[in-house]
């Protein structure tokens, strides 16, 4: 299917809903290779005919693998981008170009310094431009565009709030190239890039909502199911400048080009029977009944055949029969997925447990990216887990110390050298020493400048601290508190990581000589550079190697989400729920992460909303749950 050349906004009767038109692909590898192949015979295609392309760019991780696509492109099919001009959509205000974060060295990096794309042809916003000049700087910048022939394809990204560019919520379809104050959530999702959200720039500049619609052909990318809920909006919801992606609907050949993750919640995909005929296996079955009690707030059991007839859902009643044995189906398929023994209940039937009783003591590997994911997700699991004699490893896979912020360090680092002078050193000592000289260069480098070895070390040991306090709040001793380390992050930066083999042997040993029982983890779904999908990939990579040992087949996988969403009812595996004292006690062991937002690390909320929904569905009233689906 050709992405660039859109025949219309809707395809087929599966696209009843979408208003705009979406391409759905297996991955983003597939994607941005596609849409890369087409970009390139654009170009070659007005090279014939002596023209230019004028193409609009995005920056942030979603666009990277379209830029690797062009330059190997370049590189190993001679692919020229001389006939080629290009516009930034934004840039940060009060960024040089040289700096680490600035959207210009970020371009430099990922494609421009890699193709031989004239310098002159190259525009980027000015983020250096003084703020009497902004207003001037913006027209000239909307001017360029003109004279360059408009925009012929914008390659566009999505964010948490919908916006394109630095449109942010608000944002009108005229508005043009402009300077913007920053949301909150723009900012905070920036944090771990700045070494803190207090470093994060306030304004940008960027293209206006109607400049990009000026474009011949849009193009929106988005990976990941952390982008399902906000692309599902954008593309069936209404338009509105709350969500400045939803403009897309106004042009003539735009297109969202998502992954099969980002799709999740279109219409077509999460509610498939409202669109055509579907296979009414016990999965979809479960899926189209709880969405069916969430709608009409009834519990499973009180569906009659009318709700399933009025909703286009009646195929389930004839492929499966009446409502009342369909009900009764699903709520024994939803009650059998509670269970307040996650690493299986001993010398009873389990049947219709969602883990197996036997061994009775398991070995299990939890897994967290960062140092508080796993505790912000499954706390109360972990607390369980040890209660109930299992043998569980916590395996902090990165340091976490790039999300640390400059101030948490300087406060340790003064405390440190305050000691040593209580001491009656004088700070002389060599733990004086080392306080004074990372206070220096903390100093020396400022809110931006990369951090120095030791202030690295500084940080992880700070958040290391933390996380064993954390664990200890769980149960975990501090002995059984791993720290991985992997290498990708320690010699990296978030949305620019990028993973090795030395990174999957370093999980492959850890698996190997613990050979767990159960393993819980996280980041299947994720962006596809996001830390937590690198850190999954390497148990994913080292549990292939291992694939025909006995140890791995009898091992189960148990997976869990991240901060930004919960399990949908239909697709939890297995709910361990949460007395208010369990709640209290999880919420005790995130408080000791004090180095991180607690606005960031907030999940009782999420946990609670679970609680809430299996609730509504018939089952027992829970204070709150936390869900997981099988690997």
């Amino acid at each position: 299917m050709s992405i660039l050349n859109s025949p219309g906004k809707q395809q087929t009767q599966k696209e009843l809903y979408e208003k705009t038109r979406s391409v759905i692909v297996k991955d983003s590898t597939t994607g941005c290779s596609q849409l890369a192949a087409e970009v390139a015979a654009l170009i070659r295609e007005r090279q014939a005919q002596g023209e230019n392309v004028v193409l609009g760019l995005a920056t942030g991780s979603t666009p990277v693998p379209f830029y690797k696509e062009l330059i190997r492109l370049h590189q190993e099919e001679g692919l020229s981008f001389k006939n080629v001009i290009t516009f930034n959509l934004d840039e940060y205000h009060g960024l040089a170009p040289d700096h680490r974060e600035s959207y210009n060295r970020f371009m430099r990096e990922q494609l421009f310094d890699h193709i031989d794309l004239p310098k002159e042809n190259i525009n980027i916003p000015d983020g250096t431009v003084s703020l009497d000049a902004v207003y001037e700087s913006c027209l000239d910048y909307e001017k360029r565009i003109e004279e360059a022939g408009g925009i012929d394809l914008q390659i566009l990204g999505i964010g948490r709030t919908g916006h394109i560019g630095f449109n942010e919520p608000g944002s009108s379809r005229d508005s043009r190239t402009r300077m913007i104050t920053l949301d909150r959530i723009t900012r905070r999702d920036a944090a771990a890039d700045f070494l803190g959200e207090a470093n994060v720039p306030r304004h940008a500049i960027t293209m206006g909502v109607g400049t990009i619609l000026a474009a011949k052909r849009l193009v929106l990318m988005a990976w990941g199911g952390n982008k399902a809920e906000i692309v599902q909006q954008a593309v069936e919801g209404k338009v509105t400048d709350r969500i400045s992606a939803s403009f897309l609907q106004e042009h003539s050949n735009a297109t969202f080009l998502v992954d099969d993750a980002a799709s999740s919640q279109l219409t077509r995909v999460h509610l498939p029977w409202l669109v055509g005929s579907v296979k009414w296996d016990g999965k979809m079955i479960k899926r189209a009944v709880t969405w069916l009690s969430h709608r009409f707030e009834k519990p499973v059991l009180r569906l009659v055949d009318g709700d399933y007839n009025e909703s286009g859902a009646g195929e389930i009643l004839t492929a499966s029969g009446r409502a009342y044995d369909v009900n009764i189906s699903v709520f024994d398929m939803v009650k059998h997925t509670i269970t307040g023994w996650p690493g299986g209940k001993p010398g009873t039937d389990d049947s219709h447990r969602p883990e197996r009783a036997e061994p009775a003591s398991k070995r299990v590997l939890i897994f967290s990216p960062e140092p508080s994911d796993a505790i912000m997700s499954l706390g109360g699991t972990i607390h369980r887990l040890i209660e109930q004699g299992h043998q569980v490893k916590l395996v902090v896979q990165t340091s976490g110390g790039l999300r640390v912020p400059d101030l948490a360090a300087r406060k340790f680092a003064a405390i440190l050298q305050e000691m040593a002078g209580l001491l009656g050193d004088g700070g002389s000592s060599a733990g004086g020493e080392y306080a004074s000289q990372v206070l220096k260069q903390l100093e020396d480098k400022g809110a931006f400048g990369d951090d120095t070895l030791d202030i690295k070390r500084l940080k992880a040991l700070i958040l290391r601290g933390e996380v064993r306090d954390a664990a200890q709040v769980c149960g975990l001793a501090a002995d059984t508190v791993v720290f991985q380390d992997l290498p990708f992050y320690e010699k990296g930066r978030y949305r620019q990581f990028q993973m090795q083999q030395e990174d999957v042997d370093s999980t492959a040993a850890l698996l190997q000589e613990y050979q767990p029982n159960q393993i819980y983890a996280t980041g299947h779904l994720a962006d596809p550079s996001a830390l937590q999908t690198l850190c999954y990939r390497t148990i994913e990579q080292a549990l292939e190697g291992f694939k025909d040992e006995a140890w791995v087949k009898d091992c189960r996988l148990w997976l869990y989400r991240g901060k930004e969403s919960e399990l949908n009812s239909y697709e939890i595996d297995m709910a361990v729920p949460m007395s208010p004292e369990q709640l209290d006690l999880k919420g005790e062991a995130i408080r000791k992460f004090q180095s991180i937002s607690q606005e960031e690390l907030d999940s009782s909320g999420r946990n609670q909303t679970t609680a809430k929904r299996y609730d509504q569905l018939g089952m027992a009233e829970y204070e709150a749950i936390e869900s997981f689906e099988r690997g």
